[in-house]
């Protein structure tokens, strides 16, 4: 059972470590451009992200992970004919999709730009974000590919790739004179280096090695049949996706309708930076799908028990501090990472890490649904928190700019936590933990109160989040708001601190000893 307890922790290190990397990346992005372009040139740059992501999501049709699913399970059979065939007609299936797409972006570019946002200036920055789609689902039907072949080193160097790429183009090109288009002519040529080095994995790791062999072509009946098998598996995936995307990105739409183009730059940092604790939450979520699946199979309500509760407790233990911080120091954090020209978003960020916080639970509580064998009622969820955010930020954001959009998305990801733990109770017969979760919440009070009485700068933030760090763990640790097995989560992360490790993990040694004999 021990290895059971830490199954949990172990695999959400390791993709938490990923993310970290990856997401770096990301602020990087960020911070050269807000540096680079004017607020309103940002802010151009942020009315396309929705676009952007949406139609890459739309455009792969959920057919990555069903490339993933359908190649596993052929190659596990070494049935290399059927391999074959279905990465050929999953990425004929994606090409298909993200040439509808493009070109259906850019025929309504001018509509949203000049009809809808009467920003003339953002036609452009979307037209381009057509070019984009093609390059990413190729880059997408890759990672699927890798996936089944369960190649995770190079799903991480393909996203690694795209990431660098699009920093040093968008960089150049913006000082070149492209403003806010060269930004996502940046995107695109990044996503094009990707798929260049995607096919070079592909055809080295698997093309070269395993599908070496010359395969007969099929009828289009066969090729229609697998087709159809991919989009039965696609359907929902692309439903929650999009959803989910909708979710993030709904207020974004609304402030472009009804504000100046500089608060979508606002808005689109404090959402970067609000997500933060989705990391933590991913990781775990990622992790927990299968350990749950497991346990329902087994028919083991113990296990099924120790994975759900452990889940809440990794979740609410690790991002209701970091929530926090963020919260109480949501300015001189804007003003460190995007500069003072961007602090206008910081109230908006302080509301909308709370929502974020809530949107964590919801993933790991949808994962678990899923595990169990119950995907769908996590994506009503998100359908329905989708149409909720709408609603609100048509009608708050024209009375509180900004502040209105997050609080919209709060509500939101607030009802549909609400309603996916009640679901998942009712499916799994195992409730939350509300004692451990109470005194979490509590210690995260008394955090925030000691953060308050420093003062808001740089070096105060840095002391503050020092002070307030010790003083939460010391009183979930006081009242057992985790368990010894909990802890090894933490030693997980701190086996990976290097020179650090030695020292932080006989912190660990002495709250495991205090846990077990306090118990």
């Amino acid at each position: 059972m021990s290895d059971k307890k830490s199954k949990l922790a172990s695999g959400s290190i390791i993709i938490l470590l990923g993310s970290i990397l990856l997401r770096l990346g990301g602020f990087i992005y960020r911070f050269i451009l807000s540096r680079l372009l004017t607020t309103t040139g940002y802010g151009i740059v942020g009315l396309t992200l929705p676009f952007q992501n949406a139609l890459i999501i739309g455009a792969s049709g959920g057919v990555p992970p069903a490339i993933a699913k359908y190649v596993s399970e052929y190659k596990a059979v070494d049935n290399k004919e059927m391999v074959h065939q279905i990465i050929i007609t999953g990425m004929k299936v994606m090409i298909l999709m993200a040439i509808i797409a493009s070109v259906l972006m850019f025929l309504i570019s001018d509509t949203i730009a000049i009809g809808m946002w009467n920003k003339p200036e953002v036609a452009l920055p979307l037209k381009l974000v057509a070019v984009i789609v093609p390059f990413s689902v190729i880059v997408g039907a890759l990672r699927g590919v890798f996936q089944g072949f369960y190649q995770m080193t190079n799903i991480f160097y393909t996203k690694l790739v795209e990431q660098v790429f699009t920093i040093i183009f968008a960089t150049i090109l913006v000082i070149l004179g492209w403003y806010a288009a060269g930004a996502v002519l940046g995107t695109a040529l990044g996503f094009l280096m990707a798929a260049i080095g995607s096919y070079y994995m592909y055809k080295k790791d698997i093309k070269d090695q395993y599908l070496n062999a010359e395969f007969e072509p099929i009828t289009f009946r066969q090729e229609l049949d697998i087709i159809i098998q991919i989009f039965k598996f696609s359907i929902p995936v692309v439903i929650a996706g999009v959803a989910e995307i909708f979710l993030y990105d709904t207020s974004t739409f609304f402030i472009g309708m009804f504000l100046a183009t500089s608060f979508a730059g606002f808005y689109t940092n404090a959402s970067a930076i609000a997500r933060l604790p989705l990391m933590l939450a991913n990781s775990i979520s990622t992790s927990v799908l299968p350990a749950t699946s497991e346990a329902s199979s087994l028919e083991d309500k113990e296990l099924l028990k120790l994975y759900i509760h452990q889940s809440y407790r990794y979740t609410t233990v690790t991002t209701l501090p970091m929530s926090a911080i963020i919260m109480v120091y949501s300015l001189p954090i804007m003003a460190l990472l995007f500069g003072s020209d961007y602090t206008p978003g910081s109230t908006a960020l302080s509301i909308l890490v709370a929502g974020m916080f809530f949107f964590a639970i919801y993933l790991i509580a949808s994962s678990m649904c899923q595990g169990l064998g119950k995907p769908q009622f996590p994506m009503y969820a998100l359908i329905l928190g989708t149409i909720i955010n709408a609603v609100c930020s048509s009608t708050l954001i024209p009375l509180y700019s900004i502040e209105g959009a997050a609080i919209s998305t709060t509500i939101a990801t607030f009802t549909l936590m609400v309603i996916t733990l009640v679901e998942l109770t009712r499916i799994s017969k195992v409730h939350i933990p509300y004692n451990d979760i109470t005194k979490m919440f509590f210690a995260t009070v008394i955090m925030v109160l000691v953060m308050f009485i420093i003062p808001k700068t740089f070096l105060g933030m840095i002391v503050g989040a020092i002070i307030g760090c010790i003083v939460y763990i010391a009183i979930i640790l006081l009242l057992k708001a985790i368990k010894s097995d909990d802890v090894v989560f933490i030693e997980h992360i701190f086996n990976k601190t290097g020179p650090l490790k030695k020292h932080l993990l006989k912190i660990v040694e002495r709250m495991k000893v205090y846990l077990d004999e306090s118990n």
